[in-house]
């Protein structure tokens, strides 16, 4: 209804237009080829709005009829373009689906009809890669860095490149340029990153893990990584440097509140500065929130020159502060062992001697039958019972064990890969009826069932190093 009221309004008002346009007063004199008009001035002025109107439509017929080859050429090229479009999106299907071969077929035909597209280069670069033709993929990528808008992708994939090819040094200096040309790219940072942390450049790590671009999510993973990296750093000056290296191990336990190597890199250094109280207070203080057997182990052993039975007071007055806690009680009996209080070790142990016990616990049941009791028996059955026993705790990082936490994994150089837990016995398999020779395994450290008696002699000795 008002569509209509406008039609007819609009109709009015142009009639009422060329009404008054003609009824204008004057008239106007043309004289042309020996004839003389006198029409009048609306009426003049009238018919050259519909001269000029009839021309706009004139000229709009004669475009259209001259302009019929370029609509034929741009239909052509719309067809081309949808082809090629269509070509890219079934190569990206493609590739996805497990069907290089198709896709770099897809890729390159794309190319050809949207005009060395960036995007089609890409791809078929990447499926170069899935067949193994390295050389093909390095030779799209090298074209593409020319290309600033595609630079940074042709880096991404070249590292990616050679990390498959196992050249560590070449995904490197890629990710480097990468990090030059786009300093935000998370991968390349975390490349750069994880390389000086591999290599033990834990300063140069801390660094650029101070200049790293982060996220809000990811600040708790980056305050945990920058406290590992200061007592990385505070371990490997703790003898050079104790100044600097108590500095960054309290500033490691700023950002991972009672991280036990931290605290126990600054409880060492303050004992053997003689500050024996502060040090003590820090330990307890871990203790509350992580009872961690070396930090008992150095809590005991805290007060230079000690005996036996005073380190036993010690740990004893440590210990009250946990209940039925397996590794106090057996850093408690290891201490009323030393200090041969039989009962009080023996006490200790008993509520675990049931419950699956360790290898630890075994090996010092066995100290306790053979000093109390003087039984070689029970103290060779108990050391029996410690080869197949399940182990006990200790620091592991990708399968393998250390008595002391170190910052990078030895297998694989991950940051922050070591973790204190129980290793997993593997279950023996029958070999086969012939197999070829093994590589001997490198690391030495790699976890095998020590004897009871080792293992509480390596607690001790890690203990000992604050003295």
């Amino acid at each position: 209804m008002i569509r209509m009221f406008l039609v007819v309004a609009l109709s009015l008002f142009i009639a009422l237009g060329a009404s008054w346009i003609i009824g204008l007063p004057g008239d106007v004199t043309i004289e042309a080829f020996g004839y003389q008009m006198r029409p009048g001035l609306g009426l003049t002025v009238f018919g050259l709005i519909l001269l000029m109107l009839l021309t706009i439509f004139i000229w709009a017929i004669l475009r259209r009829i001259f302009g019929i080859p370029a609509l034929f050429s741009r239909a052509a090229a719309n067809r081309k373009h949808n082809r090629g479009v269509e070509a890219l999106s079934n190569a990206i299907i493609a590739l996805q689906t497990g069907d290089p071969a198709r896709a770099k077929q897809l890729a390159r035909e794309a190319r050809v009809k949207l005009g060395n597209n960036s995007a089609a280069q890409l791809l078929e670069a990447q499926a170069s890669v899935k067949l193994g033709n390295w050389s093909d993929a390095r030779d799209q990528y090298r074209e593409m860095i020319a290309n600033p808008d595609t630079a940074v992708a042709a880096l991404s994939g070249l590292y990616e490149q050679a990390k498959q090819q196992d050249r560590p040094d070449a995904a490197l200096k890629f990710a480097q340029k990468a990090i030059s040309l786009a300093p935000k790219l998370d991968w390349a940072n975390d490349a750069v990153f994880h390389d000086f942390a591999k290599n033990e450049q834990f300063e140069a790590a801390l660094e650029h893990l101070t200049n790293m671009p982060s996220g809000r999510a990811d600040r708790a993973k980056i305050k945990r990584l920058d406290g590992i990296l200061r007592t990385a750093i505070a371990k490997q000056n703790e003898e050079t440097d104790p100044d600097r290296a108590i500095q960054l191990a309290n500033e490691a336990l700023k950002r991972i509140p009672e991280f036990v190597p931290a605290a126990l890199i600054a409880a060492r250094i303050l004992i053997n500065r003689g500050e024996v109280r502060k040090a003590s207070g820090l330990l307890r203080r871990v203790w509350r929130a992580d009872p961690h057997p070396h930090v008992a182990l150095l809590y005991a052993n805290a007060q230079p020159g000690a005996s036996a039975v005073e380190r036993l007071k010690r740990t004893k007055s440590l210990v009250a502060e946990t209940t039925n806690n397996l590794p106090a009680q057996v850093v408690l009996a290891t201490m009323a062992i030393a200090a041969h209080e039989w009962d009080l070790a023996r006490a200790a142990l008993q509520p675990f001697i049931d419950q699956n016990p360790t290898q630890s616990i075994c090996a010092l049941m066995a100290q306790i039958e053979q000093g109390q009791t003087g039984d070689q028996g029970k103290a060779r059955a108990w050391l029996g019972r410690a080869i197949t026993a399940t182990p006990d705790m200790t620091w592991i990082a990708d399968g393998i064990s250390s008595n002391e936490w170190e910052a990078t994994s030895p297998l694989t150089g991950k940051l922050d890969a070591f973790e204190w837990k129980a290793p997993q016995r593997a279950m023996a398999k029958t070999p086969p009826a012939k197999t070829s020779p093994t590589k001997p395994i490198a690391k030495q450290s790699v976890e095998q069932p020590a004897s009871s008696a080792d293992k509480v002699a390596s607690e001790q000795q890690v203990a000992k190093g604050g003295e």
